[in-house]
Parts: C-alpha cells; structure tokens; sequence
C-alpha cells in the first residue's frame, strides 16, 4: 500500500467508503458478515481511512463502521464522518435533521447531532469531519451566522473530539469558492485542513472537477477524491471505449485507467472508494501497490473517450452570450450541466437546479437565438437548453 503524508499522519492513499457495504438484497440491509470480512481484509492489506455519513445504508453505516473497526487498535485507524447539512431545516431557532427515511431530530444546534453520531460510530474522537456536501442548495445552511458551523465544530477540535477539519462538495466551482471566501470573510478559512471532491477523468471535464482542483490547490488545500470510477461507471464503458483502452494497454482494466488518472495528479492524498465486494477491493489494493504514471498519450485516450460518451457543447465559459439573453440566463453554466446531463441527469444536478429560480432554468429559453452570433465556438445555444430541457423532464 501507498501512504501519503497528510498533516501528522501517513493515510493510505487508498481509503475505504462506507456508502457502498455488501447487502443482504437490492436496497437492503447491511450484510454484515460480508462487510466484516471486507473490512478485516482492508484493514489486513494497509488500508487505515475509513468514511461514512449519517445517512449512509438508512442510517446504519456508521454504527457498523464503528463496530468492525473496534477490533483493531483506535491508534491504527482513522475515521471520517460528516455533519449532515444536505438533511437539515432551520427555523424559529430549531435545526430539523430529515430524510432517507430517517426518524427526525430536531434540535438547538449542531452539537446534539455531533453527539448522536460519536455514539453510533462508538468513539471518543473523529480523526475526520466534513460538512456534508456543500452545494447550491445547502450553502444557505453552511453559511448561516447563527448555526455557526465551522466555530462550533474549530471547539470540537480543540476539545480533542476533531483531529482534521474540512468538507466534501457536490456544488460547483463558484460555490466552492463563494464559501471559501466567506470563510476568508469570517477569519475562519484556516479550519478547512481538506475538501472532498468527485474527482475522475470523466467529470474532470462534465462537473468541472478540474477547475475545483485547481481552485483548492490554488488556496492551498489538499484534495480528497470522492467516486473515482463515478459509481462504478467507469468500469462499464462501451465496447468502442474499452477497445481504445485495450488498444493501447492489452492487460489493463477500466478501472486501472480510472485509478491511474487520478494517480497522475498532484495535490491528492486521499483516493476514496466505496467497494462493495472483495473482488473489487482486491483488484483496488493491487493498483496501490505500485503506480506507473500515465502518460500525456494515454491522457489523450481517456479525452477521446469522454467525447464518445458525451456530447459535450463545447463552450469555453466566454460569457458573450450572457449580456445578450433577454431572459438573463446563465447560458454558460447551463451549458457545463447540459455537457453532464448529457451522460447521466444525476442527483447531485438535480439538487443544483433545486437552487435556480424557475425563469432561470434551461426551459425559460425563448429561442430568440440573439445568442448564437456571438458564440465563437459555433454552438447552437437554444437548441442546447431545449435538449438540457428535455432530457430534465424524461
């Protein structure tokens, strides 16, 4: 196993998520046996990070992390958890915690919640915490004075409860941005020690990933890598992709491609991956032993299969079409989630359309076309947002 310094502590590069356990059924319960078996042999082969979330397998990830991990030394595992703001509701001075399916809690604060989570993971201390998921629809929450977040929990670390501060992000590049420079605002901005991204060669380009990696290294954060096969995704490419990979790399699979990629960037102490079976964690550990970097030709290859996967509208973010909408769109941004939409109309997009005012979405384009004149990159906007459209109501 690879380990990278991260802080005073030396993580396997390789991390283990708790979102993706073996179930008993389809949407079922933890398979218990099977997952501590997955664990042990993870723990076994190098692997010291584990993550889960409140709400990961209805609730009950973080109880069995808890449990399967507590047959090893605490000194000899760390353990990631997350402060469910994407579940949260606040008003009249009350936080309401809800969703998945979960009992609710409502409470003061974010200190009850903190608690509940502790004692179901069964610890004293999290080497790791993350507001979860900052985004568009979430950042109202993140960013409220009054809940306080970042201070609450700058208490926690300096009470010992908290080794490492940060947050993961399914938002785009300008809110990452928008809440990092609140926090610069506040004085805080020095808490946030990391930020988890979804990070592989597909959405590098379709969820802009890699202008969030190179906004976070820019502030000097370091980059913890969420879905790097996307789900699974990219291990399940089209005939014509993998012969392209093959072509190239005979003994080579989809997902060492994926791997491989990620392995090739800088700033990245962290690979996250949520194996659901031993298969896929014994293929994972083999490609953290060693790496071979990859090269700018095979770079070129995974580009050439992003274009065949998706239809990407080719915008470069010029913004000359902006002034021009009599609708006042955001044609740009609307085109970067036509370009992801195109491949997969995912939760995390339809979470960040939840946040736009109904005249501001792809549907309000009245087709007027004064746009296209203006767009040096010859992209046939209305026609665009009427496909984004569309593909949002099937």
């Amino acid at each position: 196993m690879i380990y990278k310094q991260f802080k005073d502590k030396k993580l396997s590069w390789l991390g283990m998520g708790g979102m993706r356990l073996p179930v008993t059924e389809a949407n079922g319960p933890i398979d218990e046996q099977k997952a501590m078996e997955l664990i042990e042999h993870a723990y076994n082969s190098g692997i010291n990070y584990y993550d889960t979330s409140y709400f990961y397998h209805g609730g009950n990830s973080e109880s069995f992390l808890g449990k399967a991990l507590s047959r090893f030394p605490r000194e000899t595992w760390y353990l990631a958890d997350k402060m469910p703001g994407n579940l949260m509701k606040y008003e009249n001075g009350k936080l309401e915690v809800s969703g998945f399916g979960l009992p609710p809690m409502i409470t003061d604060g974010p200190a009850e919640v903190f608690q509940y989570q502790l004692d179901k993971c069964g610890v004293e201390y999290f080497d790791f915490y993350l507001l979860h998921n900052l985004s568009e629809a979430t950042y109202h929450i993140y960013a409220n004075d009054e809940l306080a977040f970042v201070e609450y929990l700058l208490e926690e670390k300096k009470a010992g409860r908290i080794k490492h501060l940060g947050f993961s992000a399914h938002g785009r590049v300008e809110t990452i941005e928008k809440y990092l420079k609140y926090l610069e605002s506040k004085g805080l901005l020095h808490a946030i020690e990391f930020v988890m991204i979804q990070l592989n060669y597909l959405d590098w380009t379709l969820q802009e990933a890699g202008k969030k990696h190179e906004l976070l290294t820019k502030y000097g954060i370091p980059v913890f890598v969420m879905e790097p096969v996307r789900g699974g995704k990219l291990a399940n490419l089209s005939e014509k992709a993998e012969a392209m990979m093959k072509a190239a790399r005979p003994n080579d699979t989809q997902v060492s491609w994926a791997f491989r990629y990620l392995q090739s960037l800088e700033n990245i102490p962290m690979i996250l991956s949520g194996m659901s079976n031993m298969e896929q964690l014994k293929e994972n550990l083999e490609l953290f032993e060693n790496v071979e970097a990859m090269t700018a030709e095979e770079k070129g290859i995974l580009t050439k299969i992003v274009e065949t996967v998706a239809d990407l509208a080719p915008c470069t973010d010029c913004k000359y079409c902006v002034d021009y909408c009599p609708m006042g769109l955001n044609i740009p941004k609307l085109l970067s989630m036509y370009n992801e939409a195109g491949f997969e109309v995912s939760w995390t997009l339809k979470a960040t359309l939840s946040s736009f005012e109904k005249d501001k979405l792809p549907s309000a384009c009245i087709s007027c076309g004064a746009c296209n004149p203006l767009c040096p990159q010859s992209i046939d906007i209305p026609d665009a947002l009427h496909k984004f459209s569309e593909l949002l109501n099937n």
